[in-house]
């Protein structure tokens, strides 16, 4: 699967994966893990905003894998999977040992296995900003104040620390947004380099295929430096993507990520289809879901794309949510249908498309996402195994998948959108093809005559109908 790509250039396999991101711990329970067992698990399905874990594991993702290689899925994200004591598993203790809830290191090189055996490929969640508080560099400094040789791993401003500081105390030491269990490393320390890069190179020579990288602006950026080089030198095909969530040009020269998490493409989506129809009550400026007329959309599209060259285009991961952001469908009020176009618009793009876990069986963000206080975890809702979907999104993004797979020439990046009146976008790619997609609720579009559909979610009598689209090939 591997072969030999330059040193500034991301790896040209990217452009073609469908990815699909999982939350471990909401995934699937295989009941193979040992080390779950006489534990007092939460029932499958309860309340995501609960502290706790769900029981969800590797071997679990080892069973989809036939369901998710037949949606046309080719390559897995898994957010962080070490050992932690936090279902998100960003609160790291030990990033050479795979959860023993998740089956630990054994359950790993299974679903390696099992992946590299369908052609398949996995990204990890690399967390090197922070750590938890049971880190076991941290313990030692917890245990032994100024005597631990292992004080400079962290920016400690006050003796003693207080991991567990009382309302209103200071704990003593820099961490992730002030919060006291996400210690944040001390990377002008050599020993921390050295130990996080070779996390980096243990795991690409255990056989995964790339990095995802958690808040990668908030660490030096000569780090990254020395990261690329450490991945380029296990596996000069390996990917690695910053989670930036806008402007990337200064870290995609080359020197530090193939790309990045694209999320302007996804909020920018869901606001097009949606339209006045968008809810808006999730506040972010990052992520910010408003309204967009077609203009409006073309002119982020056609900025965000201006920013980088075409390789890099070529190497995005796009998404319309992830684990992070509240669920596409929440955002669009659960209407299915406008998720459908968002769905082709981000299939359509040049990069890899990244479907996050539970959108073909339209989860919409688990109860009262509204009252969670934001969108995590709600978003973060067991996968309805064992219980009836609201709706079977599965043969649309396997459609999808198709369609890229069978003509990248619309995914290349040559794509030339306008807007049509009011709800249409009209999309003209080199070889005659052109996409046409309706958002409106209730009035169908005329489609130009003399040309053969290749992929279609809704043509009756020669016209689009409402909140559909459709792919033409002339000749």
């Amino acid at each position: 699967m591997a072969s030999s790509t330059p040193f500034h250039d991301p790896p040209a396999w990217v452009a073609d994966a469908v990815i699909y991101q999982i939350f471990p711990d909401r995934f699937r329970r295989s009941g193979q893990v040992t080390a779950q067992r006489h534990l007092e698990l939460k029932p499958w399905g309860s309340d995501p905003r609960e502290q706790g874990f769900q029981g969800g594991d590797l071997y679990g993702v080892i069973e989809a894998l036939d369901q998710l290689q037949a949606m046309g899925i080719s390559c897995l994200y898994l957010t962080p999977i070490f050992s932690s004591a936090a279902n998100h598993r960003y609160h790291a203790y030990d990033y050479f040992e795979v959860d023993p809830l998740l089956g630990g290191n054994a359950a790993l090189d299974a679903l390696i296995d099992a992946l590299h055996q369908r052609g398949m490929r996995l990204v990890l969640d690399g967390v090197f900003n922070h750590c938890g508080r049971g880190f076991w560099a941290f313990h030692h400094l917890v245990e032994n104040g100024q005597d631990s040789p292992y004080r400079d791993w962290f920016h400690v401003h006050r003796w003693p620390v207080q991991p567990y500081p009382a309302e209103g105390e200071d704990c003593g030491y820099d961490c992730w947004w002030a919060v006291p269990d996400l210690p944040k490393f001390n990377h002008g320390n050599p020993a921390v380099r050295d130990h996080l890069l070779e996390v980096g190179r243990f795991w690409l020579e255990r056989g995964i295929d790339g990095w995802r990288l958690d808040v990668p602006a908030e660490v030096p950026a000569e780090f990254w430096v020395d990261f690329r080089r450490v991945v380029r030198d296990v596996n000069p095909d390996a990917w690695i993507v910053g989670e930036i969530w806008g402007d990337a040009r200064v870290w995609l020269q080359g020197e530090h990520f193939d790309g990045v998490m694209n999320y302007r493409l996804g909020w920018s989506s869901l606001g097009w289809v949606a339209g006045d129809r968008l809810r808006q009550g999730y506040r972010n400026p990052e992520y910010p879901l408003n309204p967009l007329s077609s203009e409006e959309l073309i002119e982020i599209w056609n900025t965000t794309s201006g920013w980088y060259r075409p390789a890099v285009n070529r190497a995005q991961m796009n998404l319309l949510d992830s684990h992070d952001v509240p669920r596409a469908l929440h955002s669009l009020n659960g209407d299915v249908k406008a998720l459908k176009l968002a769905l082709l618009l981000l299939f359509l793009q040049p990069g890899a498309p990244c479907v996050y876990y539970g959108t073909e069986a339209a989860l919409a963000g688990g109860p009262d996402a509204e009252l969670s206080g934001g969108p995590e975890p709600a978003c973060r809702e067991a996968f309805p195994w064992e219980q009836p979907w609201a709706a079977d999104l599965s043969p649309t993004i396997t459609g999808l998948a198709e369609l890229r797979r069978n003509h990248p020439e619309l995914t290349r990046g040559d794509l030339v959108w306008e807007s049509i009146g009011p709800d249409g976008l009209l999309g003209r790619a080199p070889g005659g093809y052109s996409v046409l997609v309706n958002r409106s609720p209730t009035t169908s579009m005329a489609i130009e005559p003399g040309a053969s559909t290749i992929w279609s979610s809704g043509v009756c009598d020669g016209s689009l109908e409402p909140q559909s689209a459709v792919v033409l090939l002339q000749g």
